[in-house]
């Protein structure tokens, strides 16, 4: 298990950092960064991230939403999100938390510790005492890390909008 991450937004002087992550993992998971455009700066994202968090100038269907990077020393080597309460969607199969693990970082051990870490702040600053996390039915890693976290699964969502179904997990915040 990985120890020393930390949950945290970049610094002004870890421009290149944030965007090695977004180029290296956006092929793949072009929701890595929720609501970048190319191009944009890392000051205004973070302007943005804070808005969101906020509760203003939300894109449609979208809930207020803390969003920050796993740092291990001066690498992200991922990044996770807490939608602050749930909304049609989110409560069928969005859920409470995503994250995503930056490719050459996997099988690590460091998405079962951003979700530990993710779960904590959940708790900590926003009261959410149980949470909804989803994934794919087949993304055996994720389930492997709910599961880790205390993940107990309330049922799998399936529908003709769905790519693949969607596994429910509820965890207790207290006992991460």
């Amino acid at each position: 298990m990985p120890s020393g991450l930390t949950l945290r937004l970049p610094r002004a002087d870890e421009e290149n950092e944030f965007l090695r992550a977004h180029r290296a993992t956006s092929p793949e998971t072009p929701s890595f960064l929720l609501g970048y455009e190319e191009g944009t700066s890392l000051a205004r994202y973070l302007e943005m991230l804070a808005d969101w968090e906020r509760g203003a100038h939300l894109p449609p269907r979208h809930v207020p939403s803390t969003f920050l990077f796993a740092f291990a020393g001066a690498r992200i080597v991922g990044r996770t999100s807490i939608r602050h309460s749930l909304n049609d969607f989110l409560e069928r199969v969005g859920g409470h938390i995503g994250y995503v693990v930056v490719p050459e970082f996997r099988r690590r051990g460091h998405a079962t510790e951003i979700l530990r870490l993710t779960l904590r702040l959940a708790r900590e600053r926003l009261g959410i005492r149980r949470a909804l996390v989803t994934c794919d039915d087949d993304n055996l890693g994720s389930i492997r890390t709910i599961e880790r976290n205390g993940g107990v699964l309330e049922n799998v969502v399936r529908g003709p909008d769905l790519e693949k179904p969607k596994r429910r997990y509820w965890i207790d915040t207290s006992t991460t």
